[in-house]
């Protein structure tokens, strides 16, 4: 008798099911199980307002957590940044591969970089963090650009370009790479220029907190390096973000001498949206040991962030 399939919550985008099937093959090895997709749709999927006005974080993540705590699914996989920072009741992210390429990257008409688009180009974005760093770039290298508020998967984004709507768009690489579409890009943004979003590149693998013997399956899929990392960049956004859509960029990584892992370093960005005003630090330590470590690291950089003037930058917290 064969044993009985896990079941996988996956959102429905094509990217969240390209990503769900790498998991669910990986699972599938270490569990020797079958997984199956389940196909759940959520509230970010089906509205077409702004995601700063349905709420941001969170939006992707309820339906599949609630299939999670009615047991439709055994376990889900989320992208990491989708997540809120706030631990769920009941929910335990059993393990965080190897991150993706945490980069953004642009797509351009005529393959231009970021550096040779045309004055006053228009470049299409749904991120008000990568819009504040896009426009505070622009203004220290005399360039002139106008950030476009854009919604939409892959195709619908890179299809402005295509249409000629718009000069350029920025996404995540790692989405780009699990769609296979990597080949598209025609310009890799240094973090130097603009950090990615807390957690960009990593996935969440979630179950529920009672189910010891699957925790302990998935979590041979954990990769520690990834998480002391975004456990860091989350940390300093929690801390900063304290409920507010603000638009924070954030950088774990891991400064290596050899093959040997010395340090970590942690950057942090918070900024206006016209790019007129960012606030942007780093710190470098130890590499975190333990969970409290990795959100000491976070903590203290938003502290610091915030004694800066990161907080006059924040707008009024949504209540």
């Amino acid at each position: 008798m064969t044993e009985k399939a896990l079941r996988l919550g996956t959102r429905r985008s094509k990217l969240a099911m390209a990503q769900s099937g790498q998991v669910a093959d990986a699972v599938s090895q270490v569990t020797g199980r079958p997984v199956e997709l389940v196909e759940i749709t959520t509230y970010g999927d089906v509205s077409r307002e702004h995601l700063a006005q349905i709420g941001g974080t969170g939006v992707f993540v309820a339906a599949l957590r609630e299939a999670l705590l009615r047991g439709e699914v055994d376990f889900a996989v989320h992208s990491l940044k989708d997540l809120p920072t706030a631990q769920h009741e009941g929910l335990v992210v059993a393990a965080i591969p190897e991150r993706e390429d945490p980069r953004d990257v642009v797509v351009a008409r005529d393959a231009r970089k970021l550096t040779d688009l045309p004055r006053g180009a228009r470049i299409g974005t749904g991120a008000p963090r990568r819009m504040a760093q896009l426009n505070a770039y622009a203004r220290t290298h005399g360039m002139e650009i106008e950030t476009v508020p854009i919604r939409g998967n892959v195709d619908t984004r890179i299809g402005y370009v295509r249409s000629g709507e718009l000069d350029a768009v920025v996404l995540a690489a790692a989405g780009l790479n699990r769609v296979g579409r990597i080949d598209e890009v025609t310009d890799f943004l240094s973090v130097d220029t603009v950090l990615p979003a807390p957690g960009q590149g990593a996935l969440a693998i979630e179950c529920t907190a009672d189910n010891a013997d699957l925790i302990a399956a998935l979590g041979e899929l954990d990769d520690p390096f990834t998480r002391a990392a975004v456990t860091a960049e989350r940390s300093l956004l929690a801390a900063l973000e304290a409920g507010c859509s603000a638009p924070v960029g954030a950088l774990a990584d891991l400064l290596a001498d050899g093959q040997i892992v010395k340090e970590m370093r942690l950057r942090g960005v918070v900024g206006t949206t016209d790019g007129s005003t960012l606030v942007q630090l780093s710190t470098t330590g130890p590499v975190p040991e333990t969970h409290e470590a990795a959100m000491a690291l976070g903590r203290e950089l938003a502290t610091e962030m915030l004694a800066q003037g990161a907080a006059g930058l924040m707008g009024e917290r949504a209540h």
